[in-house]
């Protein structure tokens, strides 16, 4: 027990480490995380990720328990206790017409999870993973005081970052009702801090003061998801499985403060101290209206051998709102869909047979309508499921998922930018029989 403890204790102090990283750094490098509350983190985890992000109508996945926050009803199968641990790494190019191309990267701890059986058909879970995330820094140049007449002198800068995001605390129970139906629910504690700011200079002329907005949104509140499974079991290892998922358009809690203030640059270009600050003021208390979210999916399993999907999810971010003010976005539909496939779970005398081999593709109308252009997003997903060494008696179990998703979002029209990118993600699974009683004759 002593052992199990310990580990608890390293999941909570990771746990804080998780928490204090998202609030103070950026994790992601995208001029489109700017709309909105930031980028949305999908759901999935790594080895729903290399299928291309299908889960709602998944459970056990590769033979394995695995946690599945995309549909909490999932939980209902979870038979050993199951922590689920896992980094990820993004590496983005940015491309727009005249400007050549930029390259950023960024690494994170993406989730810890963690679930285990209450009874026989029902489990509990709870985690930690990211809901959204903010982060670009780019720079608009234009001549002549900004007018736009070709004139090359007293050229304006209009400087735009972001950084934060939002975390997202959750605690999960999913049950079996009858033999092949079973419902779950989430609910989440939201909490982050979303930081942007514009910048004007004009750096040609010497001793002109430039100003700087800053804003900053403390947000908090609950949020709920919810989901529902049924499997029609044609045999004992062949199943169809139908999902629904849901997640409530509740109100979340924010706080502005809005600053704006001015100052000089030295002759390299970097900004001063403030030398004065115009406006500083905290707004009252706020309201966000989070959208209402709808997936649907199908799978079809032959445990042990392969899984295959597909999900389609319907987000409303057309009545996302932050203090009243709708936030301009429009409704997203995403098609998710892929699979897996073990060529023999039980090999002893080949390891690749044994490996979980894992594809999949992303089309998604993203929820970002930018100068009147409705930005899309294609994405091939593959990956690995790694089985190690089973533990002593065969009561524990450890796997290692790899996923890699290779896509591109937006376009080089309408003087947009267009982002090519490969996100990159490990995770370690443990399925372990915990607080198991013994008996001695």
């Amino acid at each position: 027990m002593i052992k199990y403890i310990r580990f608890v204790v390293l999941i909570v102090l990771t746990a804080t480490a998780f928490g204090v990283n998202a609030q103070n750094s950026a994790t992601t490098s995208s001029p489109y995380s700017r709309y909105g509350l930031g980028d949305i983190t999908p759901l999935a985890l790594p080895q729903n990720i290399a299928m291309g992000g299908i889960g709602v109508a998944t459970n056990s996945v590769g033979g394995f328990n695995t946690i599945n926050p995309l549909n909490p009803a999932s939980y209902a199968n979870i038979k050993l206790t199951t922590i689920d641990i896992g980094l990820s790494s993004q590496i983005n190019t940015l491309s727009k017409t005249g400007f050549g191309n930029q390259t950023n990267s960024t690494f994170k701890l993406s989730h810890i999870a963690f679930a285990f059986p209450v009874t026989k058909r029902s489990a509990l879970g709870f985690g930690l993973r990211p809901y959204s995330e903010l982060g670009y820094n780019y720079r608009q140049v234009l001549p002549n005081f900004g007018t736009g007449l070709p004139a090359d002198t007293n050229a304006i800068n209009y400087l735009y970052s972001g950084n934060g995001g939002i975390t997202k605390l959750y605690v999960g129970y999913g049950f079996g009702i009858g033999k092949h139906f079973t419902i779950g629910a989430n609910a989440s504690y939201l909490f982050g801090n979303l930081q942007q700011t514009q910048s004007t200079e004009i750096p040609s002329l010497f001793s002109t003061l430039n100003s700087r907005v800053e804003q900053s949104n403390s947000v908090k509140g609950l949020n709920y998801d919810y989901g529902a499974q049924y499997s029609f079991d044609f045999s004992e290892r062949k199943h169809l499985v139908f999902g629904y998922s849901g997640s409530a358009g509740t109100k979340l809690t924010t706080q502005n403060s809005y600053v704006v203030s001015s100052y000089f640059t030295d002759a390299a270009g970097n900004a001063d101290i403030a030398t004065d600050t115009l406006i500083n003021r905290q707004d009252p208390k706020a309201k966000i209206q989070l959208p209402v979210i709808n997936r649907f999916g199908v799978s079809y399993q032959y445990d042990g051998k392969y899984l295959i999907g597909a999900d389609y999810t319907m987000g409303n971010w057309s009545k996302l709102s932050v203090a009243g003010i709708n936030q301009g976005l429009q409704n997203s539909r995403t098609f998710n869909f892929g699979g897996q496939y073990t060529p023999n779970i039980g090999s002893l005398s080949s390891y690749f047979a044994s490996v979980d081999y894992r594809l999949g593709g992303i089309i998604d109308n993203t929820y970002i309508v930018a100068n009147n252009t409705s930005i899309k997003r294609y994405a091939a997903t593959f990956g690995l499921g790694l089985p190690l060494r089973p533990g002593n008696a065969n009561l524990s179990f450890y796997k290692i998922n790899l996923a890699a998703e290779v896509g591109k979002r937006g376009t080089l029209v309408s003087g947009l930018v267009k982002e090519n990118y490969v996100n990159i993600h490990l995770s370690f699974t443990l399925n372990d029989k915990w607080f198991q009683k013994y008996r001695f004759d």
